[in-house]
């Protein structure tokens, strides 16, 4: 759906303006001088006749620029980009064993998921820059400046409409959004391949180790039995440096006087 919302509202566009020459002599004006342009933005080849207020005669002209090129760039990726989400959902849906067989499917959307999301932030820069231009271009006060009659201060020379840029505003809009939109699908493609998986299993296999290498130690033995002194009933006898001590810790008051 954004890829369809971006090459609809630019490679869809249409537009114009109109401007107003008012020649000393009424007779020779033109209030209504009419420029419509539209996608894929080739000024150089949109033509219109403007007066010169001499006589009757009329100078063809024709605005600056070629912006075809970032614009047709923008909305090719924008076609196929939808074309592949397209195949893609069917696969997912109804291919599912095949796209997951081999581990092939995977990889090869991840790997044309991270070339979209390139070209997506490519192409809507190049666009961006390209309606830049076009705004200049076709900007009406820029446009009268070409007009030989409006070089004289005799003549009054005005905008009388300008363009509307509003849906190729949107179109720049959508294109950013669409390489949002590729750029964080990476992750969840990523993760289908495995590569996200199998990276995160020699943590848990460590540990497994570790635990089992804990469990053997001699925290699980009974350490505080044959190797210690204090479960034993021979330790009571045992004569040393701290033997009384021992005696009295587990014998109570009772072998304490046996002693004395």
């Amino acid at each position: 759906l954004f890829a369809i919302f971006a090459f609809a509202t630019c490679g869809g566009y249409s537009g114009g303006l109109r401007l107003s020459v008012d020649c000393a002599n009424k007779s020779e004006s033109d209030l209504n001088i009419d420029i419509a342009f539209a996608y894929p933005f080739r000024l150089h080849q949109v033509n219109f006749d403007a007066p010169t207020c001499e006589g009757k005669r009329r100078e063809k002209l024709s605005l600056i620029g070629d912006f075809s090129s970032s614009a047709e760039f923008f909305v090719t990726i924008a076609v196929f980009a939808f074309l592949y989400s397209l195949a893609a959902t069917v696969v997912y849906i109804f291919f599912q064993n095949k796209y997951r067989e081999n581990n092939r499917g995977p990889l090869i959307d991840f790997i044309v998921t991270v070339v979209f999301s390139f070209l997506w932030l490519v192409s809507s820069s190049a666009w961006a820059k390209g309606l830049s231009d076009v705004k200049v271009a076709t900007d009406p006060d820029e446009v009268l400046l070409l007009m030989s009659a409006c070089k004289q201060q005799s003549n009054k020379c005005l905008p009388v409409r300008s363009p509307v840029m509003s849906s190729l505003n949107t179109s720049v809009v959508f294109g950013f959004l669409n390489f949002i939109l590729w750029a964080g699908n990476i992750w969840f493609v990523f993760k289908e391949t495995g590569w996200h998986s199998s990276g995160q299993r020699h943590p848990p296999d460590t540990m497994e180790k570790q635990s089992s290498s804990y469990n053997q130690g001699g925290y699980n033995q009974d350490s505080y039995g044959p190797a210690g002194g204090y479960n034993q009933p021979g330790s009571y006898g045992q004569v040393g440096e701290y033997g009384q001590s021992q005696s009295y810790s587990q014998s109570g008051p009772t072998s304490f006087a046996n002693q004395i």
